[in-house]
């Protein structure tokens, strides 16, 4: 993969990427995207300890990278979501973070039912741009830019990572929604599960069964720790983990044809850590679950890796600003 060009930046910009494990920073300029810093997701404290983790991160990042931060000109947040809108602002409703949408059965270390985000980040940037997108949208810009999605009008990016995300784009427009949450396909219902909970507080959605977080909660006591865990024992023909991943795949292919035949898609590029290390194996698996049925919905559709390979994250929130 040749990395995107950034020679056309006549000053640097700040690149936040905030998911539910990491948040990675990284400030872009003409001689290209540099100073990358990554901590685990702030979870514990006041409702502002991740604006204020962005904050000291993008600080180290302007550091290690040799520029000042009075000449950033612009900053683009790619972050998980849902996003609360108060007062403009953009606030986080996230189930991965916020502790509590679901509550203490989650098991995150917090109460938050929002994190503050966009406001402290405009106080603490002045006049500078400040962008802020969910995830699956900034992705799903930067794939259409430089990746896999490159000239089609009717598309997708989905990442099975941590959480589930997807950007959703159709007639060559990118889908927003009311408060920028378009594409939390994630949490659609495709599958009967009354035991799977979700940070979201909701039981047996598709993030819950299958997300890279949900895995090790579902399947510890089956000997599987984690996924990376489940997925190398269902390539060993561990016949119990195979059982599992057929059935995950079923889910997650179930909520990939729905996006195809809602949205009459020409390709969903897919990518995240739980896809990308396993890709060979669960693409055809992914596939299957598509492939063949109502023929004038997913005949000539696509499902292919994303074509910024395991870099997406590291290049969505460039997209917003570039």
């Amino acid at each position: 993969m040749t990395p995107p060009s950034t020679a056309h930046l006549s000053s640097p910009v700040a690149c936040i990427d905030i998911g539910g494990t990491k948040v990675a920073v990284s400030v872009a300029d003409q001689h290209g995207v540099r100073g990358w810093v990554s901590e685990p997701t702030a979870k514990e404290g006041a409702p502002d300890a991740l604006a204020v983790q962005v904050i000291r991160l993008v600080q180290q990042s302007c550091s290690a990278a040799q520029i000042r931060w009075a000449d950033i000109s612009a900053a683009g947040v790619a972050s998980c979501g849902p996003f609360v809108l108060r007062q403009g602002s953009v606030e986080l409703a996230a189930p991965n973070i916020c502790g509590g949408l679901a509550g203490a059965a989650r098991g995150l270390p917090n109460n938050w039912t929002t994190a503050l985000l966009e406001a402290p980040l405009r106080e603490a940037f002045g006049p500078v741009r400040v962008r802020v997108e969910n995830d699956g949208i900034a992705a799903l810009e930067a794939e259409r830019r430089w990746g896999a999605l490159q000239g089609l009008a009717n598309c997708a990016y989905v990442t099975w990572s941590t959480g589930i995300g997807v950007g959703l784009c159709v007639d060559g427009h990118v889908l927003r929604g009311k408060n920028g949450n378009a594409g939390h396909a994630g949490h659609m219902f495709v599958s009967d599960n009354n035991d799977a909970l979700c940070g979201c507080g909701n039981v047996g959605d598709v993030e819950a069964l299958v997300a890279g977080n949900a895995l090790p909660r579902r399947f510890s006591d089956l000997g599987y720790p984690d996924a990376a865990a489940l997925l190398t024992a269902a390539r060993s023909d561990d016949p119990r983990a195979k059982a599992v991943i057929d059935e995950v795949c079923r889910v997650m292919g179930r909520a990939l044809y729905n996006l195809v035949v809602t949205l009459d898609l020409q390709r969903i590029s897919i990518g995240g850590s739980v896809f990308w290390h396993h890709r060979d194996y669960l693409l055809p698996r992914l596939q299957s679950h598509i492939g063949g049925k109502l023929a004038a919905l997913t005949d000539g559709f696509e499902l292919v890796p994303a074509g910024l390979q395991d870099k997406v994250g590291d290049y969505a929130a460039l997209a917003l600003v570039a």
